[in-house]
């Protein structure tokens, strides 16, 4: 090699190497200012009262925190897909985000069930401690995956109602032959305990509740249930939502799509999906009396406390329907295990420190028989 030979070389090497570094720093850039436009498809009416809203507040935080660099058109159930075809829309790509509750796609994945409502299981905020603290976002994840979608909790009810009926229930036999709309693990106890379950979208429940097509139905708790209405359809309302002591909707996203937008852009979108996680629960808390007074003081709605025969079958049923779910898989085992070890873990705090409040609070019981 001549003399002058290498310094040449490494002068070469030196500005390929810089060249390199900028085309690669232009590259993120231009990443970082691309803009992404997606769609979310929904199970619920569009801009219905809490959880309907909750995907609305979604695409405009997203959009603000962003500065338009991801912007969401929410649809409604029915506006793009039907509401109970939501998983397989985010899953093929027709829509990168989808809100909905994981029961919904038990059919594809049984074991999703676990993350919408257990009978007699854990409230709003044992889930969200469950799924945070505990595990239950990791198996939530692991039971999507085949399907190309990931998932974040978005939202809870809080406990549900018991439901909405045509005849008044005063013990099992009540039951018997009954027509009900109620999804998920409580609508197969129900079944067990002889009701015939049908499934359906919210937005046909009033028509078919009217129409005599269907006997019964739960659907959320006070504050949709007036807004749809339901009290012109019915005249008994139960209690408690044994079935539901909450709801956890769901997020889910597109791994494909999701992969593709920048980091700053998917922390963005975890941040949006954690605001109304807690934002759809705090928003039932404060209407959902407000709508009950409103449902018993002006439409005379009937409230009614279901019998304690009828709720000792259902736990008795929901214990042998959440087994032969968890023996069901080997995933399902280790979700089941997993959920029944902080239920117990919780519980037991709870005996001393939200349970003890209540009964502290409230020393003569139940005010409303």
């Amino acid at each position: 090699m001549k003399a002058n030979a290498l310094p040449v070389a490494i002068a070469m090497t030196t500005a390929l190497s810089t060249s390199l570094l900028v085309v690669s720093s232009f590259d993120n850039q231009a990443q970082a200012q691309e803009n992404f436009r997606w769609k979310m498809v929904t199970s619920w009416p569009k801009n219905f009262p809490g959880v309907g809203q909750g995907p609305e507040r979604l695409a405009q935080l997203v959009e603000e925190m962003s500065d338009g660099r991801l912007t969401i058109e929410v649809f409604g159930a029915g506006q793009l897909v039907p509401g109970f075809e939501v998983f397989d829309a985010v899953s093929d790509g027709t829509a990168e985000l989808g809100h909905s509750a994981s029961y919904y796609w038990k059919g594809k994945a049984p074991e999703a069930q676990f993350f919408a409502a257990v009978p007699f299981g854990m409230n709003a905020q044992e889930m969200n401690a469950w799924l945070h603290f505990g595990g239950g976002m990791e198996l939530w994840n692991e039971v999507y995956e085949p399907f190309g979608v990931d998932v974040m909790v978005a939202g809870a009810s809080g406990v549900q109602m018991g439901g909405w009926y045509n005849k008044e229930i005063n013990s099992i036999e009540d039951l018997d032959g009954l027509k009900m709309r109620m999804p998920g693990l409580g609508g197969e106890v129900m079944s067990r305990m002889g009701v015939a379950i049908v499934n359906m979208p919210g937005g046909e429940i009033f028509t078919s509740l009217q129409s005599g097509a269907i006997d019964a139905t739960e659907w959320i708790g006070p504050y949709n249930d007036l807004a749809f209405g339901l009290h012109q359809a019915a005249d008994y309302y139960y209690y408690p939502g044994w079935h539901e002591p909450t709801v956890m909707f769901e997020t889910i996203v597109n791994e494909e799509a999701l992969a593709e937008l920048p980091a700053d852009l998917q922390a963005i979108l975890t941040t949006a999906v954690r605001d109304i996680n807690a934002n759809v629960l705090d928003e039932y808390t404060a209407r959902n009396n407000d709508a009950l007074e409103t449902l018993v003081n002006e439409h005379e709605v009937e409230l009614r406390r279901i019998p304690d025969d009828v709720l000792a079958q259902a736990r008795e049923h929901s214990e042998d329907v959440i087994a032969e779910l968890a023996e069901s898989s080997e995933l399902g085992t280790r979700i089941y295990d997993s959920y029944r070890t902080f239920q117990d873990k919780v519980e037991n705090y709870h005996a001393i420190s939200e349970q003890a409040y209540y009964n502290a609070r409230n020393p003569d019981g139940d005010t409303t028989q």
